[in-house]
């Protein structure tokens, strides 16, 4: 569909959007206010039409062209009614006079404009300045065609009425917060709440690492987590961060396993009613290729969802026979498509890292996680990673990468604990502890209810380490 909206400015805090024979009129309470959502407007054609929309913004005497694009950015070119082609500016109804201010200034100027609290320099200015004649109000067009307003036009001298928006932006940031763990928590079921404790210090540093990772992006973001030994709790540290993200953000959330032949994601998830894996998905990608022949709802074949943690899994190839493999152009087509429907994608990767798409993957990553037990051999092959990513030309990710670093038994060495994260927090941003759990040592598909309180609580603060990078 093609979308030629002209927008009329009849005020500073009011405004008409005419397309197609309809009107659909604007307000807000702040010239600021105004000038937003006319974009707003401008930009919901946009993304409709999948393209930028070239509005025609009419403020009295003075016409432009504003051009948004789907992704709300904006561009202007002002240029004076009195040059346009006539058949032009009479195609374009006009209801009243523009406020006072100068003759050609965009709509970023004019509705941002602070109206003058002295007319007297205006009456001054204006026996120097070109006077534009008031347009008369227009019965016909503006009162027809589905308009929603009746009544006097305001002037810009008169406070628009509030709107919702104004109503809703009175309330309080954020309600009180309320203890509800340990002995204030019980203190304010008792008393049913007549004495609300704030919450303790443990509390607090739970609610504060939940909205870390709950923090709003602007644009989707890839984790990769890394080891090129086997057994570094690589897979599991995958998931355990896929759950995380998935339970603490509400889904949207997406563990692949990109290894280049065959790799073990799919196994530890829970079970799903087919066996599709990345490179089904490969041979199937040109039907994502375009917006009317995909949607999220037809990944499902392909992916795995793990429904209670509110993530989905994309598997590795499981065929034992098989001979295909996934490279680094692979990768890239399967990573531009998967992050259009996906906010995180967390990546497990496999054991060679001079595999082309282990390569693809460090390139593509956001942030990166290195993991290793605490266990000389695991942390030596995660030593020895870095120092190869660095040769590779990758400081920048490395200096901002997280370690974890997991205990591999229920009372793992201490003093080797000190020392590898003394080395690693010389190496990368930060270093996050992680305990044993029993629940996680038989390999099968993980339960992540069975997980203890303290390894969740540590996985909320290895999640919130790395959003707050993100």
């Amino acid at each position: 569909m093609t979308f030629e909206p002209t927008v009329l400015v009849t005020s500073q805090t009011a405004a008409e959007i005419h397309l197609a024979g309809e009107v659909d009129e604007v307000f807000a309470s702040t010239q600021e206010g105004l000038r937003s959502r006319i974009v707003e407007s401008i930009r919901l054609m946009a993304a409709s039409a999948g393209e930028p929309v070239t509005a025609t913004v009419v403020d009295g005497a003075t016409r432009w062209a504003l051009v948004v694009s789907p992704d709300g950015s904006f561009t202007e070119a002002t240029a004076s009614a009195a040059d346009a082609p006539a058949s032009d500016a009479a195609a374009v109804p006009v209801a009243a006079a523009a406020p006072t201010g100068p003759a050609a200034a965009p709509i970023s100027a004019v509705l941002v404009a602070s109206v003058p609290a002295d007319p007297a320099p205006a009456v001054e200015s204006a026996a120097t300045a070109t006077a534009v004649p008031a347009a008369p109000v227009a019965d016909g067009p503006l009162r027809s065609g589905g308009t929603r307003r009746e009544g006097a036009q305001r002037t810009p001298a008169q406070r628009a009425t509030p709107t919702v928006d104004d109503l809703l932006n009175s309330r309080a940031d954020r309600a009180r917060p309320r203890a509800t763990e340990g002995w204030r928590g019980a203190i304010r079921r008792l008393t049913g709440g007549a004495i609300s404790p704030r919450p303790g210090k443990a509390e607090q540093s739970r609610l504060d690492r939940e909205r870390l990772v709950q923090r709003r992006l602007d644009a989707p973001r890839t984790i990769v987590v890394l080891n090129p030994k086997g057994g570094a709790h690589k897979t599991t540290s995958t998931l355990l961060l896929a759950a995380t993200f998935g339970t603490q953000r509400g889904g949207a959330t997406l563990a692949w396993d990109n290894n280049e032949t065959r790799g073990t994601l799919g196994w530890r998830a829970q079970n799903a009613p087919h066996h599709r894996t990345a490179v089904d998905l490969l041979e199937d990608l040109d039907r994502f290729a375009t917006p009317d022949r995909a949607s999220l709802a037809a990944l499902d074949t392909y992916v795995r969802t793990q429904v209670d943690a509110r993530f989905d899994v994309l598997a590795s190839d499981e065929d034992a026979a098989a001979s295909s493999t996934i490279d680094a152009t692979a990768f890239d087509r399967l990573h531009d498509v998967l992050s259009r429907y996906y906010r995180l994608l967390i990546v497990d990767t496999g054991n060679n890292m001079r595999a082309s798409n282990w390569v693809a993957a460090v390139a593509a990553a956001d942030q990166l996680v290195i993991v290793s037990t605490v266990r000389e051999d695991t942390a030596a092959s995660a030593a020895w990673l870095l120092d190869g990513l660095r040769e590779k030309g990758f400081d920048h990710k490395i200096d901002e990468a997280v370690t974890i670093l997991a205990a591999p038994s229920a009372k793992p060495d201490r003093k080797l604990a000190e020392r590898l994260e003394r080395h690693f927090s010389q190496v990368t941003a930060e270093v996050v502890h992680v305990p044993f759990d029993a629940a996680l040592v038989d390999g099968g598909p993980i339960d992540f209810d069975a997980l203890s309180p303290e390894t969740r609580d540590a996985w909320l603060t290895v999640a919130a380490s790395i959003a707050r990078r993100l």
